[in-house]
């Protein structure tokens, strides 16, 4: 910097009123399975960015199950975010995809970060998968900062997952490599998941309470999660945010098939491509590719998955765990989160449905249909001043918007610490939330003031107002 800059800055510095300085992050540690971590704490909140939970997914680890990552030596800083997996962005590298993502990504991505209380003890953990359409997105967003979470007393950690075909690619020459295949977005859940048991503890965090929860494709992985034989015992409660989708299952041989069309699409020689050759793909002309850039749905290949979770469901085989599931007022799917209310609850471990249908005063000019599409992500957090939908917005959030993001990430805080044989929880200053059943039909109703009501009277989207 030039003296003429410098004495610039020292003149605006001078003349700036004097405001007060927030204290600086100090130093804080934490030793996991694989070494130790210096992370940062403030205001009661340790914060741990960019923490490895398998080993770089690149050469001959791309399309196969992550590994537990390596030990390290000595002290590795954890202060930064690691860049998000590949996907599609704008040229401008500033401007954010429709995932909430702007610049660098690395096919070097399977990494976590952490928010805890300070000196916390046995706290309840909550794993969060972002949503992104399988193809975008990324753990860092402001939306899932787990601050808020951490002062309420629980340990939110926000991962990567491989995205696109990165995540869900099937070939006849990667399932000749013995291993599982094509539901590798899935599989980092898992990592990550088995991940969370082995280290929550060194972050104060409860290995006996974890939940698992994602919204949209992340709600998705969720619901698929429901039915993985390996994820069972690795959480003990499920978030599904606008995500209800049951879909069955695809046969293997049909994602290879549609993995060598890919194939030809790349240039390569269809089903006749050998692993190398599609490994000699460049992570950025996958993502570019129409052919393969929003991946595929992962097939049911009898290891990793054996079956899917709408006929888990019929059938009474998922895991049976406590789920809380349900969509926003300006997009549809409430019926279908309502199906899996009813089939998830109907024995065992209750699940609780909601319909968010508060929009905020900062976005009332542009969501004239109801709460759009991610728009409870902000108030579930509690992170309207991190989340780039109150960044953008012309106005600012008022007082009325703030204490209604209390006491929405207060029910979703209540319900991480719940226990797993609880049929109803309290929150949102008193109100009792019964666990939804197809006699009492009851749904948290998020609006100006939340409510229990009548699931039957909420429509199911926008077109039915």
């Amino acid at each position: 910097m030039t003296r003429y800059a410098m004495g610039l800055l020292l003149a605006a510095t001078m003349l700036a009123p004097a405001v007060a300085q927030e204290p600086a992050p100090t130093p804080v540690k934490a030793t996991i399975d694989t070494g130790v971590l210096v992370g940062e704490s403030s205001d009661g909140v340790n914060v741990f960015r960019g923490v490895p939970f398998a080993k770089p997914p690149v050469g001959d680890l791309r399309w196969k199950a992550p590994q537990k990552p390596d030990k390290w030596p000595g002290e590795r800083a954890a202060v930064a975010f690691e860049p998000p997996c590949p996907q599609p962005v704008n040229i401008d590298q500033k401007t954010s995809n429709g995932g909430g993502v702007a610049g660098v990504q690395s096919e070097d991505c399977l990494y976590l970060n952490v928010y805890a209380p300070a000196n916390a003890k046995k706290a309840p953990v909550v794993v969060w998968l972002y949503g992104g359409a399988s193809f975008l997105g990324a753990g860092h967003l402001g939306s899932y900062n787990g601050t808020g979470n951490a002062k309420n007393g629980v340990i939110t950690i926000p991962i990567n997952y491989r995205l696109g075909s990165l995540g869900t690619f099937s070939h006849p020459a990667l399932t000749k490599e013995g291993g599982e295949t094509g539901g590798f977005a899935l599989m980092d859940a898992v990592a990550a998941l088995q991940w969370a048991k082995r280290n929550a503890a060194a972050f104060g965090g409860d290995p006996n309470n974890i939940t698992v929860a994602g919204q949209s494709a992340g709600a998705a992985v969720v619901v698929n999660l429901l039915s993985i034989p390996s994820a069972k015992g690795l959480f003990e409660k499920a978030v599904v945010e606008s995500g209800a989708l049951l879909r069955p299952g695809i046969p293997e041989a049909k994602a290879e098939e549609d993995g060598a069309k890919a194939a030809t699409a790349l240039g390569l020689p269809g089903k006749d491509a050998t692993a190398a050759q599609l490994r000699s793909i460049s992570a950025q002309t996958l993502v570019a590719n129409k052919a393969t850039q929003r991946g595929f749905s992962p097939p049911v290949d009898g290891k990793f998955i054996t079956t899917s979770t709408v006929d888990a469901l019929n059938a009474g085989t998922e895991t049976d765990v406590p789920v809380l599931i349900g969509s926003n007022s300006g997009e549809p799917g409430f019926d279908a989160a309502r199906t899996i209310a009813s089939k998830a609850g109907d024995t065992g471990a209750g699940a609780w449905l909601y319909h968010f249908a508060y929009v905020p005063s900062f976005r009332k000019t542009e969501w004239t249909k109801g709460a759009i599409h991610s728009a409870e992500l902000m108030f579930a957090f509690n992170s309207i001043d991190t989340s780039s939908w109150a960044a953008s917005a012309s106005g600012k959030a008022d007082e009325a918007d703030r204490a209604m993001a209390k006491k929405v990430n207060s029910c979703w805080d209540a319900f991480y610490k719940m226990d797993p044989k609880a049929k109803s929880f309290t929150c949102a200053d008193g109100v009792i939330w019964p666990a939804y059943t197809n006699a009492g039909d009851q749904a948290m109703e998020f609006g100006a003031t939340p409510k229990v009501v009548k699931s039957k009277t909420i429509p199911n989207g926008p077109s039915g107002r």
